[in-house]
């Protein structure tokens, strides 16, 4: 075989992988309906009819709610926004604390600062790399106001024991979708489990408009708080809106606009077909690349489905002995992109240092908080080995072909071949 391409030999792959396009002629043709007509938002922030958006931003709500069985979707302008969003609409603010996952965006934590409110990072699960329901459970408190499992990679979070505590504790739980549109959870589609669920259209997702996102819900009181923070929702309450609460309804402008919700109209008819890509080509590869003795491929619980946002796996290093870190160089010099996703958010400097609003030291020294939040790994064992031991692509989806993926296996098998000469570069750490 082929000397190593991180020693000097050639790469088994010279060109990049194509980039990740959903959008043709159905887009398109929406697209130019919207910019014939003229009108590209109709928002308002007053207490009228354009609260609610254009007639192509709701018709794109009301397909979503139709297809995803849930009674309310407001659309954002970003998950990021659609976060904030909900922990907004969920009454949570200073003193409260949130627990979420540390291996994740860090948009679904900074959302629970934005509030002026806590994350409390629990360990995830060793196969799905989501929320840990018994980490949770040592986590919680008198100043818990909410959960947020997120459903990595695309593979649900055990959301039955969430709920359950959820349930138990008075808590409202918000589902972070992102990468998990059209997957299941036990008959359930994931982000329509919780009181809340939000999910991405951000250009590399599996199905997107460049950038935006939804909340979904069931809840009409959640809903409208949702579309108050959405849209100036002061101002909206001023000319005279009825709400039952004015807590958290100060808004922004976290709107969709004409155009998005036009391309999301079209990409919505292609969710299924997008999916079933993805599923395919992740099964193309799991079934090759399951001889290699230490490699540990992506793990579907029963009665769950995976999305293949991500195609993760995961290294026993008993018998590898090579860390993530150089396993990734030998990868990426053979032209094939695996990486590290995530830095635990626990580890950024902005929990660390404690450095949130002004120079105060706010929410973490908030005179109503009075909690001691661990931001170490002390209490995240298996985030700290997933650190070490998993690596993961995007290269894994539409327009990939199986002859890309039989690179990716080709290389694989390259590599951990000549596992004893990559033992000399050392390493360890982040990819």
């Amino acid at each position: 075989m082929d000397k190593l391409a991180i020693f000097g030999g050639p790469p088994v792959r010279t060109k990049p992988f194509p980039r990740h396009i959903t959008t043709g002629s159905e887009e398109k043709k929406i697209v130019n309906e919207v910019m014939d007509e003229g009108i590209l938002s109709e928002f308002i922030g007053s207490n009228n009819e354009f609260f609610y958006g254009g007639k192509y931003v709701r018709a794109f709500e009301e397909k979503w709610a139709a297809q995803f069985g849930v009674k309310h979707v407001v659309s954002v302008n970003s998950a990021t926004s659609g976060l904030f969003a909900a922990i907004g609409a969920a009454g949570v603010g200073p003193g409260d604390e949130v627990i979420v996952p540390p291996w994740t965006m860090t948009a679904t934590a900074t959302a629970i600062l934005s509030f002026n409110a806590i994350p409390v990072f629990c360990d995830i699960d060793e196969e799905t790399f989501c929320m840990s329901p018994s980490s949770v459970e040592r986590l919680i408190t008198h100043r818990t106001k909410a959960l947020m499992p997120v459903h990595i990679y695309g593979h649900p979070a055990d959301m039955d024991p969430i709920m359950e505590l959820a349930k138990n504790n008075d808590l409202i739980v918000i589902e972070d979708a992102a990468q998990s549109p059209g997957g299941y959870y036990k008959g359930k589609l994931t982000g329509t489990i919780g009181h809340m669920g939000v999910f991405s259209f951000n250009c590399n997702k599996i199905i997107q408009c460049g950038e935006g996102g939804a909340v979904t819900t069931n809840s009409d009181d959640l809903a409208k708080r949702l579309q108050l923070i959405r849209n100036h929702g002061e101002a909206v309450i001023a000319t005279g809106m009825e709400v039952k609460d004015m807590f958290n309804i100060i808004g922004w402008n976290y709107r969709m606009n004409e155009i998005e919700a036009g391309i999301m109209i079209a990409q919505m008819d292609k969710l299924n077909h997008l999916l079933e890509q993805r599923k395919e080509l992740a099964e193309y590869i799991s079934q090759r690349l399951k001889t290699i003795d230490g490699l540990l491929l992506p793990v579907i619980k029963e009665n769950c489905t995976h999305t293949f946002y991500r195609y993760t796996i995961r290294l026993d290093q008993e018998k590898i002995k090579v860390p993530a870190s150089v396993l990734a160089r030998a990868l990426n010099a053979e032209g094939i992109p695996f990486n590290a996703d995530y830095i635990p958010l626990n580890l950024y400097p902005i929990y660390q240092k404690r450095i949130g609003y002004g120079n105060k030291g706010c929410p973490f020294t908030c005179m109503y908080y009075n909690g001691k939040p661990d931001y170490s790994m002390n209490n995240l064992p298996i985030t700290g080995k997933m650190v070490q031991t998993s690596l993961s692509t995007e290269a894994i989806r539409p327009p990939q072909t199986f002859e890309d993926m039989d690179q990716i296996i080709e290389a694989f098998k390259k590599v951990f071949s000549q596992l004893k000469q990559l033992k000399s570069l050392g390493g360890s750490g982040y990819v």
